[in-house]
C-alpha cells in the first residue's frame, strides 16, 4: 500500500509537467489519480464516496455566483479599475491588491478573493510574463491570508475545530507572521515587478460566456472531489510515518501539500496536546507550501483556469519563491524557539 501510495503521489506531481493531456484536464486527472489512491488504501467506501460528493457543493456555489457576479458587473468594474490606474501607477496599484486581496481574504474567503483576483487581472492591460508571476504572489498573499480566522479557508476551519478554539484563536497564533508575509510578498512586488503595459486593444480578455462559467465551476467541483479522495487516501500515511517524527521534519515533509489537500494534512498532524510553537510550525509549513504549485490551493487552481497559466509556467515562479519562503520562516521559526 505505502509503495503504492508514494507512486501515486510522484505521478500527481509530474505528469502535469510532462504530458500535454494531463495538464489540459488537471481537474479530472486529480479525480481519477484520487479514486485510484483511495482504491489502494482501502478507504473508498460509501461514506467517502458521499463525503467526496458534499465537499465541493459550497466551495462550487460560490465560484459559480461570484463568477456570474463578476460578469454581469465587468463594465463597472472595468471602469473603476480603469479610473484607479490613472491615478496609481501600475506596480502601486498592482502592490496595493496583492497586499488588501491577502488580508481581506480571512474575512471574504480565499476563493472570492481568488475570483477578485482574476476578475482584476483579465482586464489589465500588462504583459503575460507579469501576470503570471502578480497571480503567484497573490495567490500566495490569499493563502497567507486567508488562515487568520475559521471562514477564511478550510485548513483555518478544521484547525479551530479540531483544537476547539474561538474565532479569534488563529489570528493570535500566526497574526504577526501572517501580516507581515503579505506585506513581504507587496514589498517585493512593489520593487521586483515592473509590468510592462500593452494598449488598451492588446487586452486579451473577451466577455466570458455562461458555457465557459458553468464548465470552470464543474471542474472546481471535480478538483474539489479529487482533493477529497486524495486526502483521506493518504491520511493512514500521515498517520504511520508522520506524526512520530520531529517538528522540524514534519515542517519539510509538508511540503507535499503543494499536491495535496493542506486541511487534510493539518486534520491528521495538528493535535490540542500540542505546544503553540509546534502548530504554528505546521501551520505556516502548510501555508507556505500550498502556494508552490497549482494544485496546492484552490484559489491556484482558479486563477490559473480562468488565465490559462500552465503547470510549468506556475512552478517556475512558485516553486523557488516557495522555497525561499520556507526556509525564511524555518529560520524564523527555529530562532523563536531558542
Amino acid at each position: 500500500m505505502t509503495l503504492g501510495l508514494i507512486l501515486i503521489l510522484l505521478i500527481v506531481l509530474f505528469s502535469p509537467f510532462i504530458a500535454k493531456p494531463v495538464e489540459q484536464n488537471l481537474e479530472f486527472f486529480l479525480f481519477v489519480m484520487g479514486i485510484i489512491a483511495a482504491i489502494i488504501s482501502g478507504v473508498l467506501t460509501k461514506e467517502l464516496w458521499i463525503k467526496a460528493l458534499e465537499n465541493p457543493i459550497n466551495i462550487t456555489l460560490v465560484v459559480l455566483l461570484a463568477s456570474l457576479l463578476f460578469k454581469w458587473l465587468k463594465g463597472h468594474v472595468e471602469r473603476f479599475i480603469t479610473k484607479l490606474t490613472q491615478v496609481l501607477e501600475m506596480h502601486i496599484f498592482l502592490t496595493l491588491m496583492i497586499v488588501i486581496l491577502g488580508l481581506l481574504s480571512s474575512i471574504i474567503t480565499a476563493i472570492v478573493a481568488a475570483i477578485i483576483l482574476v476578475s482584476i487581472i483579465s482586464i489589465l492591460p500588462i504583459d503575460k510574463k507579469t501576470e503570471i508571476r502578480i497571480v503567484i504572489l497573490a495567490c500566495f498573499s490569499i493563502g497567507f491570508g486567508s488562515v487568520l480566522t475559521p471562514v477564511g479557508e478550510p485548513l483555518a476551519t478544521i484547525t479551530t475545530s479540531k483544537l476547539n478554539q474561538d474565532f479569534s484563536f488563529l489570528f493570535q497564533l500566526v497574526g504577526m507572521e501572517v501580516i507581515v508575509g503579505v506585506l513581504v510578498i507587496g514589498i517585493f512586488a512593489l520593487f521586483f515587478i515592473r509590468p510592462t503595459q500593452l494598449n488598451k486593444e492588446a487586452i486579451h480578455d473577451k466577455p466570458e460566456s455562461y458555457k465557459s462559467i458553468l464548465i470552470r465551476s464543474i471542474k472546481i467541483y471535480v478538483f474539489v472531489m479529487g482533493l477529497t479522495f486524495l486526502g483521506s487516501s493518504y491520511e493512514t500515511l500521515v498517520n504511520r510515518y508522520l506524526l512520530d517524527l520531529q517538528v522540524g521534519y514534519i515542517y519539510w515533509m509538508n511540503m507535499v501539500s503543494a499536491v495535496l489537500d493542506n486541511a487534510t494534512l493539518a486534520s491528521a498532524e495538528i493535535s490540542p496536546a500540542m505546544e503553540s510553537d509546534t502548530i504554528r510550525f505546521i501551520l505556516l509549513s502548510l501555508v507556505v507550501s500550498g502556494g508552490m504549485l497549482i494544485p496546492g490551493n484552490i484559489p491556484n487552481i482558479i486563477a490559473a483556469n480562468k488565465l490559462d497559466i500552465t503547470s510549468k509556467e506556475w512552478a517556475k515562479y512558485g516553486l523557488p519563491l516557495g522555497l525561499t519562503m520556507m526556509i525564511i520562516v524555518f529560520v524564523y521559526l527555529t530562532m523563536q524557539q531558542v
